[in-house]
């Protein structure tokens, strides 16, 4: 397998945790396209990549299941942002692990990959299966100087709470859902908005 992350220290515990379980590291690479290359040489049966390392571990990711589709890519990242997750899986990744996983878990979960099945957190599962759920209503939020942006019903929820100037305990009471969940709607609408913060948002409305 190849493992590529920038951070030295995180690598090092990781490989050991993959060794005890039995598992052979062929490499090892710091940013996105040694990672690639490194796949390229070593043709190996899963990658594991980190998100942020230089050069962007999804495009990495992209890049090698282009080049070899056989390559079975996870990721391995602290980020739980879901653009992150679904450009991942866009990208051909088969797996999404979070760094807080125990290390002694990963070898079983990289098992399961390699035997067909998704590795991805609990937490992460009903991201995805409602993403699948909320790709037929999706609504488009027309804004002043662009052609608008699409929304899923639960981001329109979520937009219509902020505004009422709800804060993310209240919208997470208001839905019934997590404040993980709540603060990753509002990371995902901002991404879309192509704004900083709230106040930008809710000023780039009031605009519209």
């Amino acid at each position: 397998m190849i493992l590529a992350d920038d951070h030295a220290p995180t690598r090092a515990g990781v490989k050991a945790a993959l060794e005890r379980a039995g598992f052979v590291v062929l490499a090892e690479a710091a940013d996105a396209d040694g990672a690639v290359g490194a796949a390229e040489r070593e043709k190996p049966d899963v990658c594991l990549l980190d998100i942020h390392m230089p050069g962007n571990g999804i495009s990495a990711a992209a890049r090698i299941t282009h080049a070899d589709p056989d390559a079975a890519v996870v990721m391995l990242t602290v980020s739980r942002d879901d653009n992150d997750l679904f450009d991942a899986l866009r990208a051909g990744a088969l797996g999404y692990l979070l760094k807080d996983t125990d290390p002694d878990r990963l070898p079983h979960a990289l098992r399961g990959v390699l035997e067909g099945e998704a590795a991805l957190p609990r937490a992460l599962v009903a991201r995805v299966v409602d993403e699948f759920r909320e790709r037929g209503r999706r609504r488009r939020l027309p804004l002043a100087k662009t052609k608008g942006v699409e929304l899923t019903s639960r981001e329109w929820e979520v937009l219509e709470l902020m505004r009422d100037n709800l804060t993310t305990a209240e919208i997470a009471e208001r839905l019934f859902i997590s404040q993980v969940t709540v603060r990753s709607h509002i990371s995902a609408l901002l991404k879309k908005l192509r704004v900083p913060d709230r106040k930008a948002a809710l000023k780039l409305l009031e605009e519209r």
